[in-house]
Parts: structure tokens; C-alpha cells; sequence
């Protein structure tokens, strides 16, 4: 495998700006008229969000992350995906690289909301 380019420096700051959360994925459906798309509906302690995520291509069975945590930027601009609503990003590892893309997720259970960084 060869790694994908490293990306231009940013500063501390810009990466301040960025609020990555944990969130356990309460349930996963596919996106209609999509090969590509989940919705993921996730659970961060206070609230729930809808995430939607291009990952149908990369598991043999989706659900099987249902009820896993993982890490999501939650302050990215809501953005309309094939008709839905998506209120963050899926940080996965892997999918840059051309590995089967894994969830980035905490390696035991921390509360839901918790801030990485």
C-alpha cells in the first residue's frame, strides 16, 4: 500500500475550528436512488443527528455498525445528499488509501458528545 499524499498545513487554529464528537450510530438505512449513500442516524448524548455517509460499497452488511461508536465532525454546514439532510461527516480510516475503510472510533466506550482533540 502507498499512503495517500499528506495535505497542506493548516494551523493550530484552523484545526481548532473543526468539532469532532463521539457518537454511537443508532441505526443505518440506505439512501433511496443511491449505490452509494447510508443514513446513519447518531446519537450524541443531548440530541440525535442524521450523517450521511458513502459507505454501501464498502461493507458487505452495513447494519453491522449499528450501535458502534465513532467519531464525527459535527459544526460542518448541513448539506442535502440524493434528498437528505446530513448534519455532519463519518470520519472513517482506510477508504484515502485504498484499504476497506474502518471506523475511527475510541477504544473503549466514553460518553456520547465527548470532543476528540
Amino acid at each position: 500500500m502507498t499512503p495517500a499524499p499528506i495535505k497542506l498545513a493548516i494551523s493550530v487554529e484552523v484545526l481548532n475550528q473543526i468539532d469532532i464528537r463521539v457518537g454511537t450510530i443508532v441505526s443505518v438505512a440506505d439512501v433511496p436512488n443511491s449505490d452509494k449513500l447510508m443514513q446513519l442516524r447518531v446519537s450524541f448524548g443531548d440530541h440525535e443527528r442524521t450523517i450521511v455517509a458513502g459507505m454501501k460499497m464498502e461493507r458487505t452488511n452495513p447494519q453491522e455498525i449499528a450501535g458502534k461508536q465513532a467519531l464525527f465532525a459535527v459544526n460542518l454546514e448541513p448539506r442535502k445528499m440524493r434528498g437528505v439532510l446530513s448534519e455532519g461527516m463519518l470520519f472513517d480510516i482506510g477508504f484515502a488509501d485504498g484499504v476497506r475503510p474502518v471506523l475511527a472510533m475510541p477504544e473503549t466506550p466514553v460518553p456520547d458528545g465527548t470532543r476528540a482533540g
